[in-house]
């Protein structure tokens, strides 16, 4: 390697640890910013899935009728604020007079906010670290609707956080048993019968459903017994 490209990659090496520096002050201004929105909103449910299903497709209806029962029973919705899912979910709080919060981040099939985020909750994030902590920290509980490699993502990781004392116990609804069937079938026979890699009671903090109604049910049954609070 001759001189001239040694000292252009030093070079290179020291702006990309100067930036990382600075980049710091803007992790903490998204953290700040969003738990400084997100204290004052209340209990709320998080609401994922695909940024693809149109409306019209049964799963969007169905999440617009989630959505508008858990608002009907005094709770927030929290969506990714994109389309697909999210609009519905936030479609649907609004409807029940509910608070409807979107935490927006650009990716490939998320261009824009949905019309039905409150105004006043309609916040934006760079990094999407900062924004899955938002969603953790302030979500009384979290539905998982049908969806992609993001979807999966998201409950894995809630199912994580619980299954390790990293966050509190907290309702984890999938769904549509027609889709989580499987999955959730993989989990019990290979994942905890044939490799033993989790334990029966790691199960039991998922709940296969399939209507509004049983949504919140769950809902209302675990926190008759449990203080609404946030996460960690």
């Amino acid at each position: 390697m001759n001189d001239t490209i040694r000292i252009s990659k030093q070079r290179r090496w020291s702006e990309s640890k100067a930036h990382s520096s600075w980049q710091i002050f803007k992790i903490m201004a998204e953290f700040v910013d969003g738990f400084e929105a997100l204290a004052k909103i209340g209990p709320c449910i998080s609401v994922f899935g695909s940024a693809r299903t149109q409306p019209g497709h049964e799963f969007y209806e169905l999440t617009v009728d989630i959505a508008k029962r858990l608002a009907e029973e005094g709770f927030g919705i929290i969506s990714g604020g994109g389309p697909g899912i999210m609009e519905a979910a936030n479609k649907g709080a609004q409807l029940g007079g509910g608070k409807s919060v979107g935490l927006n981040i650009e990716l490939p099939f998320e261009q824009h906010a949905n019309p039905f985020i409150d105004r006043d909750a309609n916040l934006h994030f760079e990094y999407f670290f900062v924004r899955k902590v938002m969603f953790t920290k302030y979500s009384q509980g979290f539905v998982m609707m049908p969806g992609g490699f993001g979807t999966m993502d998201e409950f894995f990781e809630v199912a994580t956080l619980i299954q390790t004392g990293k966050m509190s116990q907290v309702p984890l609804i999938l769904v549509g048993r027609a889709y989580w069937g499987g999955l959730v079938e993989w989990l019990q026979q290979t994942m905890l019968k044939q490799a033993n890699n989790i334990s029966p009671a790691d199960l039991d903090l998922l709940k296969i459903v399939d209507t509004p109604q049983e949504v919140a049910d769950h809902v209302l049954q675990f926190y008759s017994k449990n203080a609404l609070q946030p996460n960690f």
